[in-house]
């Protein structure tokens, strides 16, 4: 049983529009103690496999500065090899950010995102794609203003959380301390209207009653209403 927030209640959230001063657009978002940096870069050249389509792309990439955690975490540029932790993040952000997208509209547009953890308390990967949205929205508007766009491509809104059980309690956004000591843990990816786009699931420590899913599904679908309507608010706020 948790004592500074109920089993159903998100982490204080902020965000930041427009945060880096040299990207194309950007956001710093926060879920209590995790801090993720989404930073956009518009390219020209798309992979090979997508040139004379004209569909454009969003690809992604997931990064950890070393005193994110709590105990240093190498670079993995240095080691030269991206772990499968990454590799995998780094996938679950572009999909999920592809599947909201109609890319036929991106006039051959490549959207890189990057996602840098500055500090990391659980639930980064789930706050790296609430914040790549937002800048993704935000890039969507400035390419529209100044005349490379000339429809939205985005088709509907993209939120995530994680979810959790420890013993018997479903726990909503866990940290770092509850995700270490969850018997089974979730990350959730609704659009706006609640369908869904993504579920990560996994036993840890125990199996999941079919009872226990639901319940972590239902929590976690009506929290993403409360961040959609902050991510709505964040972009609406910024010219």
């Amino acid at each position: 049983m948790r004592l500074q927030r109920s089993n159903n209640q998100l982490r204080k959230i902020s965000i930041k529009p427009n945060f880096m001063n040299n990207a194309f657009s950007s956001c710093l978002i926060e879920f209590g103690n995790t801090k993720v940096i989404c930073s956009v870069t518009i390219e020209n050249h798309l992979p090979r496999w997508l040139k004379g389509s004209g569909k454009g792309w969003i690809t992604a990439e997931y990064a950890m500065l070393p005193t994110s955690t709590h105990t240093r975490t190498d670079r993995e540029s240095i080691k030269g090899k991206l772990s499968g932790r990454t590799q995998e993040i780094q996938r679950l952000i572009g999909r999920s950010l592809r599947n909201c997208v109609d890319l036929s509209l991106l006039s051959e547009i490549l959207i890189k995102i990057d996602c840098d953890v500055l500090l990391a308390d659980g639930g980064t990967r789930t706050t790296a794609i609430n914040g790549s949205w937002i800048a993704l929205n935000l890039a969507v508007k400035k390419l529209i203003k100044n005349k490379l766009l000339f429809r939205n491509p985005i088709k509907y809104g993209l939120s995530a959380i994680s979810c959790g059980m420890i013993g018997k309690d479903i726990l909503l956004d866990l940290d770092y301390k509850e995700d270490s000591n969850a018997d089974a843990d979730a990350n959730f990816v609704f659009t706006n209207n609640g369908s869904i786009v993504e579920i990560q699931c996994t036993g840890e420590q125990s199996y999941i009653e079919h009872e226990q899913f639901i319940k972590m599904y239902t929590v976690a679908k009506e929290a993403t209403k409360e961040i959609y309507k902050l991510q709505i608010q964040s972009i609406e706020q910024t010219n």
